[in-house]
């Protein structure tokens, strides 16, 4: 595991405090997002979609911080956008850093470098550095050549003067596992504390809808990638259930909730992907308010084919503080690459599956295009 000891304590800590109060929904991980624009146009994301009154909008330094005290999770994962365009973003580390609270601030690397020197080392700040792949698979998911050896290098940089840094991996269609496999070696190697891994979700917003794995599709890609991890030691920073779960071994519902979303209209419903939705204007009316037995796979079409950490790792979580024996026999023995997947959730809704994304129903046929880099 890529988690460091006094992380896991303090998570620990959070959720057996929450148990023993009898809270059934509480965050673990704040998903705050301070800006939409960003400097790339990936494939998988339409952020930048938006109009450029929205682009330029910012959440301030004191809006920040009040949506972490306001949340209470003992995570802040900052997204975007681009975090690094935000001219307050250092003010913004530094304040939830002050509050003891662990940062993973989310970003393409592009200005890494250049902003480094106004950060300050930290066993609460990691830079989550996105990279989808090796070189070419990865600048093909970014839609611009060079992104990988820009990143690479930033990444160095920042190891060399003591910060934490993770990556931040998604997957797409048209993934080969043993390039996988080489990418997990590759950033291994590179000396990195955390790689987080996950297949890509149906986000809305996106310009390209046939990109994303369906559920059985990613099962067996993962499947294929702990095999050959067997041995090797992949600082994955997913917890061991949320492993067993992408491989297809673990049937879970899903927990919004423990990923709750502050953007620049508010705080959104009920999920970092979902964006149609609505938002509320406090945290305590968004956990409150929002009708969460109304979301997940099998309540909802739009999350039939997502198996985002922002639904499942929670998840995970909780079911390894309830059975724990459970969780420690994955750790050791890893997930199970073989035999029969765990049976999906039913259906509670009418389906007709002419009105939804290509994405979500598992392709009968031959996969989608892979993707490719724009001109």
């Amino acid at each position: 595991m890529g988690i460091p000891l006094l992380q896991q304590y303090r998570i620990g800590r959070y959720v057996l405090g929450k148990k023993l109060r009898r809270e059934q929904r509480y965050p673990l991980v704040l998903m705050l997002e301070p800006l939409f624009q960003c400097n790339l146009e990936c494939a998988g994301c339409g952020k930048i979609a938006y109009p450029t009154d929205v682009l330029r909008k910012r959440l301030t330094v004191e809006e920040c911080l009040a949506a972490v005290d306001e949340c209470g999770a003992p995570v802040v994962s900052i997204p975007g956008g681009e975090p690094l365009i935000h001219a307050d973003m250092p003010r913004i580390v530094a304040g939830i850093v002050a509050r003891k609270k662990f940062v993973y601030l989310c970003t393409n690397a592009i200005l890494l470098a250049k902003r480094l020197d106004e950060f300050t080392p930290s066993p609460y700040l990691t830079f989550s550095v996105h990279l989808d792949g090796l070189a070419a698979r990865h600048d093909a998911s970014v839609c611009r050549d060079g992104i990988f050896e820009k990143a690479v290098t930033a990444i160095r940089l920042a190891r060399r003067r003591g910060f934490r840094v993770s990556i931040n991996c998604t997957l797409f269609q048209g993934e080969n596992a043993d390039e996988v496999a080489e990418f997990l070696d590759f950033v291994t190697e590179l000396g990195v504390e955390g790689v987080t891994i996950s297949p890509g979700y149906s986000y809305e917003r996106a310009p390209r809808q046939d990109v994303f794995l369906g559920r059985t599709q990613s099962k067996q890609l993962f499947r294929e990638i702990f095999k050959r991890g067997r041995g090797k030691r992949w600082p994955l920073t997913d917890s061991t259930l949320f492993l067993d779960f992408l491989a297809g071994n673990q049937t879970y519902e899903c927990t919004p909730w423990s990923t709750p979303t502050r953007n620049v209209f508010g705080w959104q419903k009920p999920c970092y992907l979902l964006v149609t939705e609505g938002y509320a204007p406090t945290f305590k009316h968004l956990m409150e308010e929002t009708p969460w037995d109304q979301y997940g796979t099998g309540r909802n079409p739009k999350c039939d084919n997502c198996m985002a950490h922002c639904g499942y790792e929670g998840t995970a979580v909780n079911d390894a503080v309830r059975h724990p024996l459970k969780a420690l026999a994955v750790s050791i023995r890893g997930p199970r690459t073989d035999g029969p997947l765990a049976p999906e959730l039913p259906i509670r809704y009418a389906r007709d599956t002419r009105s939804l994304p290509l994405a979500v129903v598992d392709p009968p046929g031959p996969a989608a295009q892979p993707l490719r880099r724009s001109s």
